[in-house]
């Protein structure tokens, strides 16, 4: 067994003894000075007897070869290298440990062969004080303006992004919030961005908005109010989609929306349908015919505007079109909130039973509407620490990472690498194993990250080639300091081709 991976040799990678058992710890920037049986700030590094010792196990991902198959833990000791395929064994950053300071090379780089090819593995965890969060909110609800700063416990830690289609943005974290405002400010940004990776739910507050409890996978919850649905289109489009449905049953539609309300008889589909003007004009600026923006403001009402009364919006209905029994059907882009009117000798809509073919239809509009959900996505900037302790030469790495010669994930998750300079990635925190992230005081976030390529490319990067070690031997090395997962569903295999 090599000393390279054994737990005493792991331990000593960071710290330095200081009398009377106390061990400076510089895994980081803190510099803790941590004393006998005790833990430092971030809870990620313990004096245990004079050694310093990762409070929580590396992490290896087993892949199994069919669905099912048992997975052997390697730390109780009875793996004897076959019961289990080391090369179906990947060894991810969670639990891997820091490179700080710069100069000192990952803490594990991984040697492996897949499909004849001499690879490795590249294995550590980030400090990065460059992170977020983007929260994708799927609601056509209002929760606050654009650019509008998103506040937790009283602290601004992001700010409401552009709009997307049946979804609202929001953007935390950053290093702004993490170091740039107070050291409350920092503290909460850290806590907020640790809980949201973690897929816990958080409330958040938003200037001139609402109140918004937001959880990865989990239905955001808006003024103490669980959302259902994600509108199944502007108003625009569900006039596009559901006018054949409606033709012969309802005269007008009217299809509420903050962005975009559709009026059937005017619009496109009702001019191809045949469908005679009604006359009924809504408030707001008409764009292209039958499509009408700023009916009225943001809000929680029928179609994310602050609508209560549908008929508030309708600005006039001319006699000499509209015709007494005119029936109009006035529905959200969820079918949420709909009401049926009639007009009546003088041409005002007078509330009605609805028809049950119109029912139908606006039920369908819901059945149309995919669940509402939180979606985080972790982002991130791998900067010097990272780069520096896979190569001595780190432009190369991110040239290499930028052609696609080396493949990046975190935690064994796939990575989205955005295109120009840096190495800039973003990953579902729902992809990611359990108890993936961390923290430092700085405050800064702690995260894994795996680069993964041939291991003649590692030689030509200028990698730390004495520094590889098999993983068959890491494996065996870092005894109960290793804990074993079966591969995460869905994620692709960093070794296949």
């Amino acid at each position: 067994m090599s000393d390279r991976v054994s737990a005493e040799a792991r331990s000593e990678k960071f710290g330095q003894s200081e009398g009377e058992g106390i061990i400076r710890c510089d895994a980081c920037p803190v510099l803790c000075r941590i004393r006998p049986g005790r833990a430092g700030a971030c809870s990620r590094y313990a004096n245990e007897d004079g050694k310093l010792v990762r409070t929580d196990p590396a992490l290896a991902l087993a892949h199994a070869v069919e669905t099912g198959a048992p997975l052997v833990a390697f730390a109780d000791g009875a793996w004897d290298g076959k019961l289990l395929d080391p090369g179906r064994a990947f060894v991810t950053g969670v639990g891997a440990g820091t490179t700080y300071p710069d100069y000192k090379p990952a803490p594990f780089i991984v040697g492996s062969t897949h499909d004849g090819v001499d690879t490795v593995t590249v294995v550590t965890e980030g400090m990065f004080s460059y992170c977020g969060v983007k929260v994708k909110i799927d609601t056509d609800r209002h929760l606050g303006p654009e650019a509008a700063a998103v506040r937790c416990k009283g602290e601004q830690v992001g700010h409401v992004t552009t709009a997307e289609y049946g979804s609202q943005m929001l953007s935390l974290g950053g290093v702004r919030h993490l170091t740039g405002g107070s050291k409350r400010e920092g503290v909460v940004t850290c806590e907020t961005l640790l809980a949201l990776c973690a897929a816990e739910p958080v409330t958040l507050t938003i200037d001139g908005g609402h109140e918004v409890v937001v959880q990865a996978g989990r239905a955001p919850v808006v003024d103490g109010v669980e959302e259902r649905r994600m509108r199944v289109g502007c108003g625009s489009a569900a006039v596009g989609i559901f006018a054949q449905q409606w033709l012969g049953h309802a005269d007008e539609v009217i299809v509420v929306d903050d962005h975009i309300t559709g009026v059937l008889s005017e619009h496109q589909a009702g001019k191809v349908l045949g469908m005679r003007a009604t006359g009924i004009r809504v408030r707001g600026r008409r764009s292209t015919p039958g499509r009408y923006f700023q009916v009225a403001k943001p809000g929680l009402g029928w179609g994310g505007t602050d609508v209560t009364d549908p008929l508030s919006i309708i600005e006039s209905i001319d006699p000499k079109l509209a015709w007494p029994g005119l029936r109009l059907l006035m529905t959200s882009t969820t079918g949420d909130h709909a009401a049926w009117f009639v007009l009546d000798e003088a041409l005002r809509p007078v509330p009605a039973e609805m028809p049950a073919a119109v029912r139908v239809v606006v039920e369908r509009i819901g059945e149309n509407c995919e669940p509402s959900l939180c979606s985080v996505l972790f982002m991130a900037g791998a900067g010097g620490s990272l780069r520096a302790g896979v190569t001595e030469n780190p432009v190369l790495l991110t040239r290499a990472v930028a052609a696609g010669e080396v493949r990046v994930t975190m935690g064994g998750a796939p990575a989205y690498l955005w295109p120009g300079g840096g190495i800039t990635v973003m990953a579902d925190v729902l992809r990611f194993p359990g108890k993936a992230f961390g923290y430092v005081p700085t405050p800064a976030l702690v995260a894994p990250i795996e680069f993964t390529l041939p291991r003649a490319l590692y030689a030509q990067l200028g990698g730390h080639m004495d520094e590889i070690v098999p993983v068959e031997e890491l494996l065996r090395g870092l005894g109960d300091q290793l804990r074993v997962e079966g591969w995460i569903p869905g994620n692709p295999w960093p070794f296949a081709r």
